[in-house]
This record gives C-alpha cells, structure tokens and sequence, in this order.
C-alpha cells in the first residue's frame, strides 16, 4: 500500500449492501464524506463550525473507479491524499478491503469552497490542510 496522507477504519453495514449482498456503489460516496470529515476532525477543524461561520466545502467533481467489491461485515481501510489546484482542494481516495487489502474503489474528488454561498478561496482550509504557507 502506498503512503497517505490520512487513513481511518470503518465497517460495512448490511443496510448498505444491493440485493447482490455487495456495496451499494453510492455508499463509496458516503465513506469518502466520512473520511474526509474524519480528516477534518483528525486535525481541530469542525465541518458544521465552518458551515456555521459561512465557509462550505462542496464537491464540484468526482472521478470514480469501482474495483473489488466490498459485502456485509467487510471491514475497509479509507486513505486519501490532498494536493491544492488553484481553488480547488484534489482529495485522491482509495478503500482497501482489510482482510486482503484488495484496492476496492478508488476517486479523486475535487472540493471547492463557498463563502457565504459565493467561490471564494477559504483561509480556514487552506490553514488546516497548510496550504496558507505554500
């Protein structure tokens, strides 16, 4: 496994899983929302304090990639890494299923942030992920 900037563990739950008995590919969306705000909490920063204060990180962009399935009880390892564009914050995600470490779904999910409901470039985030001495 490749080195990450962040990685967090989390279970699959049955109500998440398709007649199939595999991950309901939406759920993928749901952990890297989980992961990200694990992230956030990993370094001080509160996602609903920011909201609170007008500042909303928003996905403007997904790229999704589906490799091996995840099922009911699986228990995943969520890594991402984080690299800034301009506005835009490039989170690469990538699940691996615990037991084998299989790679199961792989994203690059491009964030943007909102100030007061306008683009703009938050000094919060930039700050936390260190991107305010670059």
């Amino acid at each position: 496994m490749k080195e990450y900037l962040f990685t967090t563990r989390m279970d699959v739950r049955d109500y998440e899983c398709d007649i199939e008995g595999i991950v309901n590919n939406a759920n993928y969306l749901h952990y890297t929302e989980h992961t990200r705000h694990r992230f956030l909490r990993s370094l001080g920063v509160s996602f609903a304090a920011l909201h609170e204060k007008g500042v909303d990180a928003v996905v403007a962009r997904m790229q999704l990639k589906f490799k091996t399935p995840l099922r009911c009880d699986d228990e995943m390892v969520s890594c991402l890494n984080l690299k800034k564009e301009g506005m835009r914050y490039v989170f690469e995600h990538d699940i691996y299923r615990a037991s084998d470490m299989k790679l199961s779904f792989h994203a690059d999910v491009d964030l943007v942030t909102l100030i007061h409901g306008k683009l703009g470039v938050s000094e919060d985030y930039d700050r936390a992920f260190g991107f305010d001495k670059l």
